[in-house]
């Protein structure tokens, strides 16, 4: 239900100004941006004081597994996640049963995310099944508003099937994704390669398997001018090669996860397969040479590969269990947190939200997209009512039994968070509020 609110005693976040302000919402839009407004006629009052008043986070990379994988999550369950979170919207992921390869699939996907809390973009596979061999009728799809398109969890392995798919989108006008890694070089591997590796005695994933698909693809992006995006990049080189093709105007964006900002290969000594993951975890000289890039305003976007699992696919010996992490939760403290927790929220919602929805091509209203709003806006008069309000002062803990995802597979397990959200507002909608889920 949309009420009226106002949003009280806050620091509202603007790409080119941080400005002390309270913000007042009607009908699902924003109505005014000023110092001590006038509340509109019943408003709900939300206490901001002390916290960064910003749009909507945007998350590039949701699995939200559904059609197929509901033991693990379904669209309403993540969504809730993502709430709680700060997001207004997020990309679903195509590594569904089936792929969503067909319009039929990305037409009940969008039908899923329009009785979800947030907004719910649809992210088509390159090829049938993900399989890599066929592509995908990436028009059909472009048609119902799909603007993105990966194989996610899977790089494309041919190079010329990589590149008809580029020339394919280009002509279309739509983005390719790519999860880079050379299986080739991958195989096996469930952790990063090298003598920690050695010393657990677990196959090693190296980081050249990355680094040698981001070079290809960058090199293809540069011949066919495709808009190219590339997913959870992990390592120094890979962000090496990607700044110097932005150098070049060749037309990349790309993500890095929170879990590649803060955790070590050194966790998998354990032999816990909560911290197996795909990319792995690298070393503290990959770690170091991100938060960098981030601090230095290098990184387009903070994304999450949020990534639920069962039980039984998660308690398994390390090398047999299933990657992947659960993200929306708890990434716009961990992003804060790798930003040094301190600065004025901007590059903070740039990461988390400004850059994503520009990728993702979020930031106007769609009908196509089941008449989905507009995100990443300035927090402005006459912009969708979008909102993410964040407390740098909240120090939650993180318990997985209270998460609202249907899985328990995240690597925070006790630790203490610097930072947390306190109200989240969707189209208008009080969807968090006091970090408690109203729907």
């Amino acid at each position: 239900m949309v009420e009226n609110l106002i949003v009280r005693g806050g620091t509202v976040v603007r790409s080119s100004e941080v400005v002390s302000a309270d913000v007042a919402i009607v009908d699902g839009r924003i109505l005014e941006v000023g110092s001590q407004i006038a509340a509109p006629t019943g408003a709900i009052e939300l206490d901001a004081t002390g916290c960064l008043v910003g749009p909507g986070l945007v998350d590039l990379h949701t699995h939200l597994r559904e059609p197929g994988g509901e033991e693990a999550e379904t669209v309403e369950t993540g969504c809730r996640a993502g709430a709680l979170g700060g997001y207004s919207a997020v990309v679903a992921m195509p590594n569904t049963i089936p792929a969503i390869d067909s319009a039929a699939v990305v037409a009940q996907v969008i039908a899923l995310g329009q009785a979800a809390a947030i907004d719910v973009a649809v992210a088509g596979a390159i090829t049938v099944g993900r399989a890599g061999q066929i592509l995908s009728p990436m028009a059909e799809m472009a048609s119902l508003g799909v603007t993105i398109f990966t194989d996610d969890g899977n790089g494309v392995q041919d190079a010329g099937l990589m590149l008809r798919a580029m020339q394919y989108a280009r002509g279309l006008g739509v983005t390719l994704a790519e999860h880079c890694e050379d299986e080739s070089l991958a195989g096996s591997g469930c952790m990063n390669a090298g003598s920690l590796a050695s010393r657990l005695g677990l196959p090693g994933r190296s980081g050249l398997s990355e680094e040698i698909m981001v070079a290809r693809d960058l090199a293809l992006a540069e011949a066919t001018g495709c808009s190219l995006h590339l997913l959870h990049l992990s390592t120094a080189r890979s962000l090496e090669l990607c700044l110097a093709a932005k150098a070049k105007g060749i037309d990349v964006t790309f993500e890095v996860t929170p879990h590649h900002l803060h955790l070590p290969e050194e966790l998998c000594a354990s032999y816990d397969p909560v911290f197996k993951v795909h990319p792995p975890l690298r070393t503290k000289a990959d770690i170091d040479a991100l938060v960098a890039a981030l601090i230095a305003g290098q990184i387009d976007a903070v994304a999450t590969d949020h990534a639920p699992h069962p039980a039984q696919a998660k308690d398994r010996p390390f090398d047999q269990a299933a990657p992947g992490m659960l993200g929306l939760e708890h990434a716009a403290a961990l992003t804060w947190e790798a930003l040094g927790a301190e600065g004025d929220g901007r590059m903070l919602f740039e990461v988390l939200s400004r850059r994503p929805a520009r990728i993702a091509r979020l930031t106007e209203a769609s009908e196509r997209r089941g008449g989905q709003s507009a995100h990443g806006g300035e927090l402005m008069a006459g912009e969708d009512a979008n909102l993410c309000i964040f407390d740098p002062s909240r120090r939650p803990i993180v318990d997985p039994a209270a998460l609202a995802s249907r899985s328990r597979n995240t690597p925070y397990a006790g630790r203490t968070l610097t930072g947390g959200i306190r109200h989240t507002i969707v189209r208008g909608e009080l969807i968090v509020r006091e970090s408690e889920a109203q729907r």
